[in-house]
């Protein structure tokens, strides 16, 4: 039996430690560790709720604006203020471009190394790669001279030694399976990527002021002003017109590079649509609404969770059956730690408990994470794009079902290829695919609105302290990039008295609850096999099928602000 660590996990946003027991090549038990404390829950205490969205969405500098959401959802929740329905458009838009951006970034930045080795892309055929490219794609960028090009970018820093990102991978581990051709072409769009990502986000600067961290929200609605003959005005024809231009370069972009790409190499890894399972259990808190915040049933991403791998029916979701649990976190509740809590009653008091760092293995039968364990009817879930995608595929929406069969299709796989290490990567280019369609729609809504003299993006209504009551309590939510995010709020004498998060990579990277249970990374490296135990690729490649952001979970230095590190494999 050998034990694998892997800290910190790299390529994410936040410190993840992973440790996994190996027996005859593959994994047989596995735990998840956040390795730092956040304490934006604490920090909020006693401030004015109409703030808490600035102070939450600096929970994390990755995933920007969607702690903001969530925020200005629970407290309009709380206060029962509903949004003017340009100002749900304009959060559709913000959300819904961030989704196309996020989901590019981690597939060509994030993840692509796992299954590219860059090396290669050195001894491949540019006039080969070409002809690759153009048997997949009709991608403009599909030239000899332009992969040529790409080839010698990429020479030119091995010979400078140089490699920068591209330095410490595990290349030419047995596990890399792509031609030199494919990985050329991969490299190509690495770097075109960068280019992309950069422009699109733009709708963020349009709308927002700003990216990351987004400036223009306000409880109640937006400050985005809405005029037709004001050149000033954030939202007026030239920056629809903007707008639409920048949405159709995405929908070019994710059609024509993002899902070629994706399809192109999982057909070098088929035996990843059998790998990295998991828990079979889904949920999304759905999203965008159409109408009112209130209707779920109106959301344009249905609210639903499955069990047990069953596509035949989509439950329903009540945020009152979430708890979170520490029996296997370094925080204490008041009563104990073997049962779970509420949101509502939710308690930030860490106490850590561990061994003092470096140390060699976590504490896996006593407390061993920084994140909690939430659960959902008691039960752990997985989140994220492939969670949101089953629920949509099976609750029958048109376009996700148009999209999934689609892939599914070119792949020669069933549905239940889905509930994979490939199958995340792929949901997660479908979702891309199905929301920069949506970004063009809504941008178009706005501007038909605003050619009609609509012009409210903001409802007044109870912004004055002194009309709210004495105490209240909301839930806010978003499905955020990598799933579910929750934010509840309690307010009394107008102010906050408890507030509490529980993010995506907190649902699927959590330990075990009181019962024993994995949380979905945990669960999802069971049976992997691993070719090489000093070069974890393998437990890599499912890791970052999540795209952990542990930043939004976890955070801290100690008391004399010194970090630690223990070596990266052990």
């Amino acid at each position: 039996m050998a034990r694998i660590v892997i800290d910190p996990v790299t390529r994410i946003e936040g410190h993840l430690r992973i440790e996994a027991e190996v027996n005859s090549g593959a994994v047989s038990d596995a735990w998840s560790s956040g390795t730092m404390f956040r304490g934006i829950e604490l920090i909020l205490r006693g401030r004015d709720p109409r703030e808490a969205w600035v102070w939450t969405q600096r929970i994390c500098g990755v995933c920007t604006t969607v702690h903001a959401l969530a925020s200005v959802r629970a407290v309009e929740d709380a206060l029962g203020i509903e949004v003017p329905e340009n100002a749900s458009l304009i959060r559709n838009i913000i959300a819904a471009s961030q989704y196309v951006q996020d989901h590019v970034i981690h597939f060509y930045h994030l993840h692509a190394l796992d299954w590219v080795d860059v090396t290669l892309a050195l001894k491949a055929d540019p006039g080969k790669t070409s002809q690759l490219a153009e048997s997949i794609s009709p991608w403009p960028k599909s030239s000899r001279a332009y992969f040529k090009a790409i080839q010698d970018r990429v020479k030119a820093l091995v010979e400078s030694k140089q490699l920068s990102l591209f330095s410490s991978g595990y290349w030419g581990h047995p596990a890399y399976h792509l031609p030199p051709e494919a990985n050329l072409l991969a490299v190509a769009h690495y770097v075109e990527a960068l280019e992309f990502q950069r422009d699109y986000i733009r709708i963020h600067a349009v709308l927002g002021g700003k990216n990351p961290h987004l400036q223009t929200y306000l409880v109640g609605g937006m400050s985005t002003a809405m005029d037709p003959n004001e050149p000033q005005a954030t939202i007026n024809p030239e920056r629809i017109t903007l707008l639409a231009e920048l949405a159709s370069k995405a929908q070019a972009f994710v059609d024509q590079v993002y899902i070629p790409d994706v399809l192109a190499v999982a057909g070098f890894y088929r035996d990843w649509f059998e790998r990295g399972e998991g828990l079979g259990n889904f949920l999304s808190y759905g999203d965008y609404p159409l109408g009112g915040i209130k209707d779920s049933s109106r959301f344009y991403l249905q609210r639903g969770a499955i069990f047990n791998h069953d596509l035949s029916k989509v439950h329903p979701v009540d945020p009152a059956n979430v708890t979170e649990y520490v029996t296997h976190s370094w925080y204490q509740y008041a009563g104990g730690d073997q049962n779970g809590k509420h949101p509502y009653q939710g308690e930030t008091s860490p106490q850590y408990t561990g061994p003092k760092p470096p140390f060699e293995h976590l504490e896996i039968d006593q407390k061993y994470s920084w994140l909690k364990a939430p659960r959902y009817q008691d039960q752990a879930m997985e989140v994220g794009p492939l969670s949101r995608m089953l629920i949509a595929y099976a609750s029958g929406h048109p376009e996700v079902k148009a999209a999934v069969d689609g892939i599914l299709a070119k792949l020669n796989a069933p549905a239940t290829a889905l509930f994979s290490t490939l199958g995340r990567i792929a949901a997660r280019a479908i979702e891309a695919h199905v929301m920069a369609g949506q970004v063009s729609k809504w941008v178009a809504e706005l501007g038909d609105k605003l050619g009609h003299g609509d012009l409210r993006v903001h409802n007044g209504e109870k912004w004055d302290p002194d009309t709210w009551p004495k105490e209240a309590q909301g839930f806010g939510f978003h499905e955020a990039p990598r799933g579910s995010l929750g934010h509840w709020v309690h307010i009394e004498d107008k102010k906050i008295t408890n507030y509490q998060c529980v993010v995506p990579t907190t649902w699927n990277a959590g330990p075990r609850d009181a019962k024993g249970q994995r949380g979905a990374y945990e669960a999802s490296l069971l049976k992997t096999p691993i070719a090489d135990p000093e070069r974890p690729l393998e437990i890599l490649r499912t890791i970052h099928s999540f795209d952990p952001c542990l930043a939004c979970a976890v955070h801290v230095v100690d008391g004399q602000g010194r970090r630690y590190t223990v070596p990266w494999v052990s």
